[in-house]
C-alpha cells in the first residue's frame, strides 16, 4: 500500500510534520469533539460478541493512558478532512450523497462493520473488521477485493494521521487464509520507517487469537505539498 503525503496548512498558520512525527492537530482535526455527524465505528445489534468483546478491551486502552485513540468513522472522508480541496478539481454538487466506500451500506451488519484504533506515539492502527454477507467471495468467505478494500482503509487512515497520507498509489497484498463471513479479522497497521520523503508502511490481518494468518501488505508513501482550508475544529 502506498498514499501520497500532503502538508496540511494548520489554523494557526504554521505547517504540520512531513516526516511522519504525529501531529497533535492532525489527531484533533480528524476526531471532532462535538458533531452531529454519524459515527458507524461504534456497536450495533449486527456486531457479534467476539467485535463486541474486543472493541470493549480495546475501547479501555482509550482511557487508561495506554495512548490509543478510537477513530470516529463517518459516512464520507469529506467529513473528516473538512476543508480539502483537490489542485484542479472543484467542490463536488453531490458532496452530501457521497460515501465512503467502506460505509456504502445503509443496513447494519450487511457489508463493512469495523472500527479504528489510533496510537499517535507508536505510529500504529488496529482495525477490528466483521464482513457481512454481501462482502462474499466463496461461497462462505470474504471477497478478497473486500479484504484488500479494508486494508487499504485502514492503512491509509494511519498514513493520513501519522504523516498527512492521502492518496494510495500502491497495494501489495499476499492472501494467505480465507476470512469467513461473519467472523472477525484484525488488522495490525504500522509505519515501519521513513526514509527521505517516504513513508513505509505495514498490515497484517490475522484472527483475534492469531492462530490464523489472512493476508499480509505492504508499500511506500510519497509527499504531496497540498492545502486545506482553514476551519475551526470543535
Amino acid at each position: 500500500m502506498g498514499v501520497l503525503i500532503h502538508t496540511h496548512l494548520r489554523s494557526t498558520g504554521t505547517w504540520a510534520c512531513t516526516d511522519g512525527t504525529p501531529d497533535p492537530f492532525q489527531v484533533e482535526w480528524f476526531c471532532l469533539k462535538k458533531t452531529d455527524l454519524q459515527d458507524h465505528g461504534q456497536p450495533n445489534p449486527s456486531w457479534s460478541p467476539a467485535l463486541s468483546g474486543l472493541f470493549a478491551t480495546l475501547l479501555t486502552g482509550t482511557t487508561d493512558g495506554s495512548g490509543w485513540v478510537k477513530l470516529p468513522s463517518y459516512k464520507s472522508n469529506g467529513d473528516h478532512i473538512r476543508g480539502l480541496r483537490l489542485p484542479g478539481i472543484p467542490p463536488s454538487a453531490s458532496d452530501q450523497a457521497s460515501r465512503l466506500f467502506t460505509r456504502g451500506f445503509e443496513a447494519e451488519g450487511r457489508g463493512f462493520e469495523y472500527v479504528i484504533f489510533f496510537h499517535p506515539d507508536q505510529r500504529k492502527s488496529v482495525c477490528l473488521f466483521q464482513p457481512g454477507p454481501c462482502l462474499e467471495g466463496p461461497p462462505g468467505f470474504t471477497h478478497g477485493g473486500a479484504l484488500a478494500a479494508m486494508i487499504d482503509e485502514t492503512c491509509s487512515k494511519t498514513a493520513y494521521l501519522a504523516g498527512q497520507g492521502l492518496f494510495t498509489v500502491s497495494l501489495n497484498i499476499k492472501f494467505k487464509n480465507l476470512i469467513p463471513i461473519q467472523t472477525v479479522a484484525v488488522l495490525d497497521v504500522q509505519v515501519d520507517r521513513i526514509e527521505d520523503q517516504k513513508l513505509f508502511l505495514s498490515c497484517l490481518v490475522h484472527s483475534p487469537d492469531r492462530e490464523t494468518f489472512f493476508a499480509k501488505a505492504s508499500g511506500g508513501v510519497t509527499f504531496l505539498q497540498m492545502e486545506l482550508e482553514e476551519e475551526t475544529v470543535e
